[in-house]
């Protein structure tokens, strides 16, 4: 891919906020001729007493985690018009987003989805934007989970 294009990169979870975060980075790299990527991190498989057991587990979770990146990355590609790139790891979610940055060079933007609730903006974003946000080398983007779509088109 061509250094010229933005790729902005969202991080799957459950949160409400991914949607807003992922309709903004969509819209965004549609309206600058970007690309969206998709990062999926699985949680370790740990404590397992039979290899045989541990393998059933990993291919359960990638099997979820590959059905829940086809059906977002759908709403990326009908969002942006583009196919984004997808990514599944196997880890801590805040260091395999960091070394995904660190290892792919054509990742330009990390867009964050703030959590609305009164817990605060979500341990990814706070992580991110406090703890680690000198160390990268990519700029941050946090959405304001509540906004709506008509809101989130204003700004893309």
């Amino acid at each position: 891919m061509p250094r010229e294009h933005r790729i902005f990169l969202v991080v799957v979870d459950d949160s409400p906020e991914l949607n807003t975060a992922l309709h903004f980075a969509c819209l965004r790299a549609r309206h600058t001729g970007g690309h969206v990527a998709l990062l999926y991190v699985m949680e370790p498989v740990v404590g397992q007493q039979w290899l045989s057991i541990e393998h059933l587990i990993r291919a359960e979770k990638r099997e979820q985690a590959e059905q829940v990146l086809q059906r977002l990355g759908g709403e990326a590609l009908d969002w942006s018009g583009r196919i984004p790139a997808l990514y599944i790891r196997e880890g801590d979610r805040r260091e395999e987003l960091l070394r995904l940055i660190e290892e792919d060079q054509s990742i330009s933007i990390l867009v964050l989805g703030a959590g609305t609730g009164s817990e605060g903006p979500g341990p990814l974003v706070s992580h991110v934007a406090g703890r680690v946000a000198g160390r990268l080398r990519v700029p941050i983007t946090i959405v304001p989970g509540a906004l709506t779509d008509a809101q989130l088109a204003l700004l893309a």
